[in-house]
């Protein structure tokens, strides 16, 4: 039995890899891909140069290096490959959500691509690392990553000499986090994917761009926005802070909801939603979200939602909770497919390690969903094994 679920999963690797063979072009960088692949699959507890030159038989980790450095492959239209693998199997256009957050690479030295002091949620304080912007698709099938950007603090873009050197082009400027944030949203609604809702915590849901663009596009979203948020009362002409708003409702406003299942059962909080925005285009409704902890009430979460008219108040609350969805990638990522176990310096060779990881989570992610579909409960999974 157990022999046929491996022989299951060799073939279902095949079938993923098959996908995208071709971007790789000859025999070689296309042998090193599947071996690459393989190596965050596998058991190993790292997941760099070493152990996976090892874990595919080579004396060295010249081999892999080649592929990240060196071979002539698109990482781009790999990431596009992996986006619709994902969606292919777990997409929703209802219930599917695209979730905007970012992770940090701890790392040594100032030569690596955007490396520098900086914050970093990853440890929870400044340190020096490396930050990447990351997109990922949820769902009730399951989550993946789907887009990635690396952060380029502004003594990066203002070093030309410095950018040159890491393999960093003239034509890449400065960009914030938000900014990054709305590229991958564009990227996501021009390929045509399937999906319901964007969330996004404080750092994106602050920026009134990245809001302001997402209505124009008439995408329903739930962003979380700092208590000190301006916000437009229904008053005319009405101003006043996220907090102060919230604060004058009263015990009756607030419903008690569950936003998902976490490790100790359902996440449960109360919950109020305030109208806002008194000027509104025909068909859609504008709320000031808030979430109150049942153990701590001055805890608030504030979010703003743009959604479509009569949608119940248990929708946005769902969507709210579906942020830990990207969390749970970025810890499955990191403990599963070695995207923090990279030893590459170069800007591109970074673009192309995360995104071969992010084509490993992807690959477990397409498992599980059709596991589940299936009513099965996989076991330990080893697409290494013959």
């Amino acid at each position: 039995m157990q022999e046929d679920i491996a022989d299951g999963w060799s073939g279902a690797f095949g079938d993923f890899v098959a996908r995208f063979a071709g971007r790789f072009g000859p025999v070689e960088p296309r042998r090193r891909m599947v071996s690459y692949l393989r190596g965050p699959l596998s058991e190993a507890e790292r997941k760099n140069g070493w152990t996976l030159a090892e874990g595919a038989g080579d004396t060295g980790p010249q081999g892999m290096q080649r592929l990240l450095n060196h071979y002539l492959w698109d990482a781009d239209a790999l990431r596009d490959d992996v986006r619709d693998a994902v969606v292919e199997h777990i997409g929703d256009p209802v219930r599917g959500v695209l979730i905007l957050d970012e992770t940090g690479f701890l790392k040594k030295g100032v030569r690596s691509a955007g490396v520098g002091r900086q914050y970093s949620g990853t440890a929870g304080r400044i340190e020096n690392s490396q930050i990447g912007v990351f997109l990922a698709y949820g769902s009730d099938r399951g989550r993946a990553l789907i887009d990635r950007e690396l952060y380029l603090p502004k003594d990066w873009t203002s070093d030309r000499e410095r950018c040159r050197a890491a393999g960093i082009s003239d034509e890449v400027e400065f960009a914030t986090k938000p900014d990054m944030g709305l590229r991958m949203l564009q990227r996501a609604v021009d390929s045509g994917i399937p999906f319901g809702w964007v969330t996004a915590d404080e750092v994106y849901g602050q920026t009134s761009r990245l809001r302001i663009w997402l209505e124009e596009h008439d995408i329903p979203h739930v962003l979380a926005v700092p208590k000190s948020q301006m916000v437009m009362t229904m008053g005319l002409f009405g101003q006043a802070r996220a907090h102060q708003l919230v604060s004058e409702l009263c015990d009756g406003a607030w419903t008690r909801l569950s936003c998902g299942g976490g490790a100790h059962g359902p996440r449960e909080y109360d919950w109020a939603a305030v109208p806002i925005r008194p000027w509104r285009r025909e068909g859609w409704d504008h709320w000031l979200l808030a979430r109150r902890s049942l153990t701590d009430p001055t805890d608030i979460a504030y979010y703003i939602c743009f959604c479509p008219a009569g949608t119940s108040l248990e929708e946005p609350v769902r969507v709210a909770g579906s942020r830990w969805m990207i969390e749970e990638c970025f810890q499955s990522a990191k403990n599963e497919t070695g995207l923090d176990h990279y030893q590459v310096r170069g800007y591109i060779a970074w673009y192309r390690h995360i995104t071969l990881s992010m084509a490993a989570l992807a690959f477990l992610a397409i498992l599980r969903a059709e596991a589940k579909k299936e009513g099965r409960i996989p076991a330990a999974i080893n697409p290494s094994s013959p």
